[in-house]
């Protein structure tokens, strides 16, 4: 097979599952599915901020709601849901819709493909989580992130590599605040009128400005750690509200991001009858 037969194969792919009913149902679910694990995440970072234990993360989220009464059986849902939306994405960057045939429309078609491929690899591996957690494993995120930071850091070129990581996360973060404040998340939805319209946008302003900050936070911590050439100051987003507690004022700016991703989580959720789709 040719790469040329190989392309329009791909695409043929692409365009039957996206017209099929059953799949978009499935990958709407998986917003949700993903509102579902920030909102429970922006809880836990609320916990913590005011003095509790727990892991504010993907992680911490989903084996908290495997704790749940039918919380197996929630998540085999998020897996499935989730993996639903990762294919969904992986489906979009294949169709690549800007058909411009300039330079700049292929460079513009090649951004969109990293962003939903991105996206894809995101879900995928969420519902990847969810699927382990609900067989049983009980991940640690940041022990995880500490491993792979001294597995990277022991290598030659190591530190460049975690450092790239880490600047990859924080412009990651950044992007995220941008859109938050900029509002450009409305080109992806149907937002309504009227008041039920401003209270979307302004979930979502607040939503992607308090992820974006963590996700900041966590690409910094990175980069520290790929300077400093040690494995423990790296650390994922449970790090991340760590870090802001050890500042002035840390419960507060905690309890901020946490109610955050609430927000945030709510405006998922709402996604997933307006995303244009």
């Amino acid at each position: 097979m040719t790469a040329s037969s190989t392309k329009v194969a791909a695409k043929t792919a692409a365009r039957e599952a996206e017209s099929s009913a059953v799949f978009e149902v499935l990958a709407r679910a998986g917003y949700v599915a993903n509102g579902i694990v920030h909102v429970l995440i922006g809880v836990i970072v609320l916990v913590v901020a005011f003095g509790g234990d727990a892991e504010g993360d993907q992680a911490g989220a989903m084996k908290a709601l495997a704790a749940a009464p039918l919380g197996l059986v929630l998540l085999w849902l998020i897996a499935i849901t989730l993996w639903a939306l990762g294919l969904w994405h992986l489906a979009e960057g294949v169709l690549a819709r800007d058909r411009s045939d300039d330079v700049k429309g292929a460079a513009r078609k090649w951004g969109r493909r990293a962003a939903e491929w991105g996206q894809a690899l995101v879900f995928l591996a969420l519902g990847v989580v969810a699927a382990a957690i609900a067989l049983g494993a009980r991940p640690d995120a940041e022990k995880a992130a500490e491993s792979a930071s001294r597995g990277l850091l022991d290598i030659p070129g190591g530190p460049i590599v975690l450092a790239l990581v880490g600047l990859g996360i924080l412009a990651g973060g950044v992007s995220f605040v941008v859109m938050g404040v900029l509002r450009s998340f409305r080109k992806r939805l149907d937002i309504p009128d009227g008041k039920r319209g401003r209270t979307v946008e302004i979930a979502g302003v607040i939503g992607f400005v308090a992820k974006g900050i963590a996700l900041v936070i966590v690409g910094v911590l990175l980069l520290i750690a790929a300077v400093r050439t040690d494995a423990e100051t790296a650390g994922g987003l449970d790090g991340a509200v760590d870090a802001l507690l050890d500042l002035a004022l840390g419960p507060l700016l905690a309890g901020v991001v946490g109610a955050g991703f609430l927000a945030y989580g709510f405006f998922t959720v709402v996604r997933a009858s307006l995303a244009k789709m």
